[in-house]
């Protein structure tokens, strides 16, 4: 049986992780879910990876899952520990230098974003709506539980950051994007994994928080990987 090292994204907390945990324990597994220090403003990218270094311990056999902004984090923490094989969530991907702040631009994420609403009809420009960006595919019952729980709060010192390695960790890696993707796009996504780490992204349907719209399938692809890198 595998570690599972569950790493939530910006803003967010354990509770993302909450439908994807009870599977993977009844399945045999251990399950690892660090709480990032989000809403503290001296916590940058190394206390996030401290802080999921710290919470493995000295656990192996590690698959580490990084959703989001955790594409930043995940690859710091392959660097620290043996990890079998990381899958990068709806991630971003960093280059060497640079910060999430500038992954947006450098990128040209807002063209992508723009380009794609406006091919499914939605609105451009405007406020933000978290519930139309990242909850539109999530069932009406955990929208209302989390929006209950309150909370969110992101520290931007993160995004300050340069990514301080030098290439990418010598481990294996997988990057699932969902197709449904509306702050970061599936056409995008292929780009950028193509470009950043020269692999073709698997896809699976679904929008960018899948732990908590399509936690069965997500469950089920995790899996898939597991048992492929037991084959070898």
């Amino acid at each position: 049986m595998a570690t599972y090292v569950l790493i939530h994204g910006a803003g967010s907390d354990a509770w993302y992780w909450h439908l994807v945990v009870p599977e993977l324990q009844a399945r045999g597994h251990d399950v690892v879910v660090p709480e990032l220090p989000c809403a503290d403003d001296s916590a940058g990218l190394a206390e996030y990876a401290d802080t999921v270094v710290a919470a493995i311990g000295d656990r192996t056999d590690l698959i580490v899952v990084a959703q989001s902004m955790a594409g930043f984090t995940a690859p710091m923490v392959c660097d620290r520990v043996p990890v079998d094989l990381l899958v990068l969530l709806a991630a971003m991907v960093p280059a060497p230098g640079e910060t999430a702040g500038e992954w947006w631009a450098a990128t040209g994420q807002d063209e992508a974003q723009r380009a794609q609403d406006e091919r499914d009809g939605r609105p451009t420009g405007g406020d933000f709506d978290p519930v139309a960006m990242f909850l539109h595919d999530v069932p009406p019952e955990l929208v209302a539980e989390l929006m209950a729980r309150g909370g969110g709060d992101q520290s931007d010192t993160p995004f300050g950051d340069p990514w301080p390695l030098s290439a990418w960790p010598d481990v294996p890696t997988r990057f699932l994007l969902c197709r449904d993707d509306r702050l970061l796009p599936a056409d995008f996504q292929r780009r950028v994994v193509r470009d950043r780490l020269g692999i073709t992204p698997d896809e699976m349907a679904g929008g960018h928080l899948p732990a908590l719209g399509r936690p069965r399938d997500l469950i089920d692809r995790l899996e898939a990987y597991r048992e492929e890198l037991v084959r070898g």
